[in-house]
């Protein structure tokens, strides 16, 4: 998945343009593209920058088609995937001419499209501002950048510049924040940006490579518009070939998705949300979905389809995988590989039931019941440790996941499909507060909770009969001070 997330640095500029369209108040209509990219038979091979131009040339071709497109249908912004004007896998050297160059002075205001002459190797800048002015439409690109730097400076690289992965904003004011593929797992550069700004919209051009079943991209974009009551407008490269699909417009109740490991081509997606604000967060908190609505001292499954309630008071025990007989034989904890990481896992069997399964200080604990009882097998799993594969993260994990089959070692394995309907409380002792909420669906669609969370130093999450087969329901914790 981090591999072709080819992050070294972003940066910022506003063009200014003028948008007229009309929308309902307090709205806009965003739009986003996923564009399966017209990539270099060679990348690792040296061009000439005429060659580079040609190429780049070609998927800009299609990325001005789309302007055009998103606009006829009143969008106001567009967001372009990562690396999908010059594609991927290139060396330092190779890549280099394919870099524009960009003025990095906050004193000088420069309008690529009607200033061409004043700065050599900004060909690509030229034609996305002036997409962006012919069209009057917030145009958000990536492209690969260069800056010469001087001996003097002590972190110039020997060949004497900087290469950047970068991310351009042709429009007025610079409204939302803006982050690049991996960086959504970390505090830096998304979770700060969002803190110290009190950003509510965010743009995400990526690059992502989908990783079941807890990081496709649709699944971690939603959770994190819902954890943070963001917007997202994320862009993502198409490429299914490399596992690179799903793109979105999220908000924290609401999702336009795509999703297609089929089929190949490009997707416009475009949809009109509202603008997030500090009062709509207000009004938002009192929405029956984002309120606990539960007696302070008692936590309770809110399903009507449920016989038992699970409750737990403040300073009580939250029960243990006890059979309601207490004679009954336990179900078996066991190990599988999820992620790369080694997760204890506890079978989740039967109609309905309780179960829990600890992992260092990380305890989590399910109360279910299947609406109809099918030969699927599912698990509860966790997970509370250091990460080490395609980037260093600490991850403590809660998750009931569909297994690959009917036997243990099958769970953890990509599943896309499955057909029980579940309803669930899934609760766990996190210590960090930045928890994910993943609800992912058959066929890599989405579902929303019913509730979330937290009660009593446990967050939890609760569906009442998901719209279809579980995936994955899960809370996906960052604990970034351990990074």
């Amino acid at each position: 998945m981090v591999d072709l997330c080819w992050k070294l640095s972003i940066c910022f500029f506003c063009y200014q343009v003028v948008s007229g369209r009309v929308t309902r108040e307090g709205h806009y209509v965003a739009a986003v593209y996923e564009h399966e990219s017209i990539l270099s038979p060679n990348p690792t091979a040296l061009v000439d920058r005429q060659s580079a131009l040609e190429l780049m040339g070609r998927n800009l071709d299609i990325y001005e088609q789309q302007v055009v497109a998103a606009a006829r249908q009143g969008a106001q912004i567009i967001v372009f995937p990562e690396d999908g004007i010059h594609g991927f896998n290139f060396t330092r050297n190779s890549i280099y001419p394919y870099l524009d160059f960009v003025l990095h002075s906050q004193s000088v205001k420069w309008n690529p499209c009607r200033e061409p002459y004043l700065f050599n190797d900004t060909e690509v800048l030229q034609r996305l501002s002036c997409m962006a002015l012919k069209n009057k439409i917030f145009v958000v690109a990536n492209l690969g950048t260069k800056q010469p730097c001087e001996p003097t400076d002590p972190h110039c690289p020997p060949d004497g510049r900087y290469q950047f992965n970068t991310n351009v904003a042709f429009n007025d004011d610079g409204k939302f924040g803006m982050f690049t593929c991996f960086d959504i797992l970390f505090f830096e550069p998304a979770v700060n940006l969002i803190r110290q700004y009190n950003l509510k919209q965010v743009v995400y051009p990526t690059a992502w490579m989908n990783q079941l079943p807890l990081l496709s991209a649709v699944e971690f974009q939603q959770a994190f518009a819902t954890a943070f009551n963001v917007n997202i407008l994320a862009a993502n490269i198409h490429h299914p070939t490399l596992g690179m699909t799903g793109s979105g417009i999220y908000t924290p109740v609401k999702s336009y998705i795509y999703h297609n490991m089929e089929s190949y081509g490009g997707k416009l997606i475009v949809a009109e949300i509202p603008v997030i604000t500090a009062d709509y967060y207000t009004n938002l908190e009192s929405n029956e979905r984002f309120r606990e609505n539960l007696h302070d001292s008692c936590k309770t499954f809110t399903s009507t389809s449920m016989d038992d309630q699970v409750c737990f008071k403040e300073g009580e025990e939250i029960p243990g995988r006890v059979s309601e007989k207490g004679n009954e034989q336990l179900p078996p904890i066991f190990y599988a590989e999820m992620m790369y990481d080694n997760f204890t896992f506890v079978p989740v069997w039967g109609e309905k039931g309780e179960v829990h399964v600890c992992a260092n200080s990380l305890c989590c604990y399910l109360n279910y019941r299947r609406a109809v009882l099918t030969d699927e097998l599912y698990a509860l799993g966790v997970f509370d440790g250091l990460h080490t594969v395609h980037g260093t993260y600490y991850v403590q994990a809660c998750a009931l996941v569909k297994c690959g089959g009917l036997s243990f070692s099958s769970c953890g394995q990509e599943v896309t499909d499955a057909t029980a309907v579940i309803d669930f409380q899934l609760w766990g002792n996190m210590s960090t507060p930045y928890i994910f909420p993943l609800l992912l669906t058959s066929g890599i669609t989405l579902d929303f909770a019913d509730h979330m969370g937290w009660k009593n130093n446990h967050y939890f999450i609760s569906k009442n009969r998901t719209s279809s087969g579980l995936l994955t329901a899960a809370l996906y914790g960052r604990w970034y001070e351990k990074d």
